[in-house]
């Protein structure tokens, strides 16, 4: 048959660990989440800054004389919503969402002169672009109502009214977009990030009495968790090197404590398999309660399959033996009676011979059906110790029984009147008239005397008496598993029995579990 394939406790371990050890990788990718936010955090930035300055060029005009100022496109002014106050100019960029444009158009040459008023008004606002950019790190311009630029680091004097962001805010809207930034010296690493070769351009209107009089024009490249990571690469290495020792140290104790003692059960029960008894012990590491309690109960099941087999090989022997005997007899005395002349006396005799042997024979196989139910008894039921010794004593004419106390046994009925019957028989045929049973109970046990005025069993029977086949009167026609089936009964219900030394009689001792409420 095709065995399907399944991994090994090596392989699901190994496959667990890499799986942990991704997981700090893969969360590079939900960094897009965060480099989002520092994309809008960076344009709320560019809106603040660029409030303050359109607060101050407002508040410059408004100390000037604005007949000869000259002014754009009249605006309409923001639609509230019903109960506020306020119309805020919120962050408006999304990386997910919103498209990368291509790096901003060059400035084209104005196609009109600055107007002297606005050349005052740069004198007026150059210095403040160029302390907000020191300290800020963005580009500022500022640009007169027709798109050039009046005020910043460069490109003053050429137009930038061709740019969408700024012809936007020229209408009175602010606008912002990301557009691609080049960089000369990108690393390894950059590559990874989209923010990285982005800036961010803000266009915001300054409007004064209904009109648009300037715009002030702000970019700044965002914040970039890759770039941060690049440069926290030693620290980021050092923690690598943890994370790889502690994934290190998980498969190494997962090999010592599960996979290495499972292998080694696995190889022992092999061994056991082919046969190698030396197999059968503790391991030198379990490594968890689990494999301990799954190895003894392995080495405890072994051990019973063998002591199995040696019971079946010893039984197959004896009964063998057993058997052998008066079928020799028999066959013997047919070859006789059949090709000898032989008296009618001698016949006779022959066929009692024969008789004789095959009531053996059939009260051997009685006894061996008898030993076959009490090695494969189902522990049930329960019985009434007094009942079950009034129904057996019935069957034995001559016999009388003293009965001190009572016990409930664990099992059937039928169980417990084979294990006295046997006990009854066996102290008849040994010349006993009167049975003696008593009990004495402990919280987990029963313990069940019977002694008889018998012969009594001599010292080197006691050790012997128990074994299949034993018996002192096998010319009586004893089969010598009567006391065989009684152990074998009683340790199939968690009993046991033993022979008590007696100088008067024979004194059995029978112990059972106290049967469960």
């Amino acid at each position: 048959m095709r065995t399907k394939w399944r991994p090994s406790l090596s392989m699901i371990a190994s496959a667990m660990v890499a799986v942990a050890l991704l997981l700090p990788l893969t969360g590079i990718f939900f960094f897009r989440l965060y480099e989002n936010q520092l994309v809008r955090s960076t344009e709320a930035e560019l809106i603040a800054q660029s409030a303050g300055l359109r607060a101050a060029i407002i508040q410059y005009l408004s100390n000037v004389a604005l007949g000869d100022f000259p002014r754009g496109q009249p605006v309409a002014p923001p639609k509230l919503a019903k109960g506020e106050k306020w119309s805020p100019t919120l962050p408006q960029l999304d990386i997910s969402t919103t498209p990368i444009q291509s790096k901003r158009p060059d400035a084209r040459p104005a196609l009109e002169p600055v107007d002297f008023a606005y050349q005052r008004l740069a004198d007026f606002v150059a210095p403040m672009i160029v302390d907000v950019q020191q300290t800020t790190l963005a580009g500022f311009r500022i640009l007169d109502f027709n798109g050039t630029v009046i005020a910043g680091r460069s490109e003053v004097g050429l137009s930038l009214a061709h740019v969408d962001e700024v012809g936007r805010a020229l209408q009175g809207v602010y606008a912002s977009t990301l557009r691609e930034r080049p960089v000369d010296n990108s690393q390894p690493i950059y590559s990874i990030s989209r923010g990285t070769r982005v800036r961010i351009f803000a266009a915001m209107p300054v409007i004064h009495d209904g009109h648009v009089v300037a715009v002030v024009y702000a970019s700044r490249t965002p914040s970039n968790v890759v770039k941060e990571l690049y440069f926290e690469r030693k620290r980021l290495i050092g923690m690598a090197i943890v994370i790889i020792a502690a994934a290190s140290g998980m498969i190494f104790i997962f090999s010592r404590a599960i996979s290495g003692p499972i292998q080694t059960l696995a190889s022992r029960a092999e061994q056991i398999g082919h046969g190698d008894r030396k197999a059968i012990g503790p391991l030198k590491r379990y490594g968890s309660r689990e494999v301990e309690i799954l190895s003894g109960e392995l080495m405890s099941m072994s051990r019973r399959l063998y002591d199995r087999a040696d019971y079946i090989n010893a039984f197959a022997t004896h009964v063998s033996h057993e058997l052998k005997s008066p079928l020799t007899s028999i066959r013997g005395a047919v070859e006789l009676v059949r090709d000898s002349d032989m008296t009618p006396e001698e016949r006779t005799h022959f066929l009692s011979n024969i008789e004789r042997d095959t009531d053996r024979l059939t009260i051997l196989v009685d006894r061996l059906r008898e030993l076959a139910r009490a090695d494969n008894a189902v522990p049930s039921g329960h019985a009434d110790l007094e009942s079950a010794l009034n129904k057996t004593l019935i069957r034995f004419e001559g016999l009388t029984l003293e009965l001190s106390g009572t016990a409930t046994l664990p099992m059937t009925p039928e169980s417990a009147a084979m294990i006295f019957d046997n006990l009854f028989e066996n102290a008849r045929n040994h010349g006993a008239t009167r049975l003696n049973v008593w009990t004495e109970d402990t919280e987990d046990e029963v313990h069940i005397h019977i002694t008889d005025n018998g012969s009594g069993i001599s010292q080197g029977s006691a050790v012997h008496v128990f074994d299949m086949f034993y018996t002192t009167r096998r010319d009586a026609g004893g089969t010598g598993l009567g006391l065989s089936i009684v152990s074998s009964l009683i340790k199939t219900h968690g009993g046991t029995i033993c022979v008590v030394p007696s100088t008067d009689g024979a004194h059995f001792l029978v112990t059972l579990p106290t049967p469960s409420r």
